[in-house]
């Protein structure tokens, strides 16, 4: 990546985002974060520039600048997207971790999170704007939709799907050949040996649809 980048949100996600780029030898122009306490201070050296709806370093991307989305709310994470589609026509870019290992038949879409460990297998695909945390794994031809979010630690076996907007907590398992359906929450530890529903929240070992 030749131009630096402006990362979008300056919390705990935001400060892994830097350390990943700076570990790729990928100058961060800054941070932009909604949080006005934050401006103008410093997250490992690098400053916390504005809002993100700034037009002064919005106007940036896509001539000296790229951009990151480093926020774990779904609904934020859309609304920075769209903000950045159209206001500059681009996605946003990806993050990955050099200690990421990813089959050479493996695919990645655009503004995902990759932390260190991860490790994606042959034929795994993985969308737009997910979140895979420490040491997750995504085995051979697993697909994973757009906003999913995998926690650290989480192995998904072989030919897993995972639809849009699911959340798997951490040291979750996912048996070979299960569908996690779009938006479900898995919570944190649970064995999933069956097909989980559009919505649904399950937890335990086996895991079980948790009453809201």
């Amino acid at each position: 990546m030749d131009n630096p980048v402006i990362i979008f949100g300056a919390g705990g996600l935001g400060r892994a985002a830097l350390e990943i780029f700076q570990s790729n030898d990928v100058m961060v122009y800054g941070f932009l974060d909604d949080n006005e306490e934050m401006h103008n201070t410093e997250i490992d050296t690098v400053t916390v520039l504005g809002k993100t709806e700034d037009d002064g370093f919005l106007k940036l991307i896509g001539k000296k600048c790229e951009a990151f989305i480093a926020v774990d709310d779904n609904k934020l994470r859309k609304s920075l997207t769209k903000l950045i589609v159209d206001r500059r026509k681009m996605m946003p870019v990806n993050a990955h971790h050099p200690a990421t290992v990813m089959a050479s038949s493996a695919s990645l879409g655009h503004g995902n999170f990759i932390n260190a460990a991860v490790i994606l297998g042959a034929g795994a695909q993985i969308g737009n704007h997910c979140l895979l945390h420490t040491g997750a794994v995504v085995d051979h031809n697993c697909m994973v939709g757009d906003y999913v979010q995998i926690g650290a630690g989480t192995v998904l076996n072989a030919d897993v799907v995972v639809e849009e907007g699911a959340f798997l907590g951490s040291g979750v398992t996912v048996v070979s050949g299960v569908k996690i359906g779009k938006n479900a929450r898995i919570g944190a530890g649970s064995v999933v040996i069956q097909d989980v529903q559009k919505g649904e929240t399950v937890f335990g070992n086996p895991a079980q649809v948790v009453k809201t």
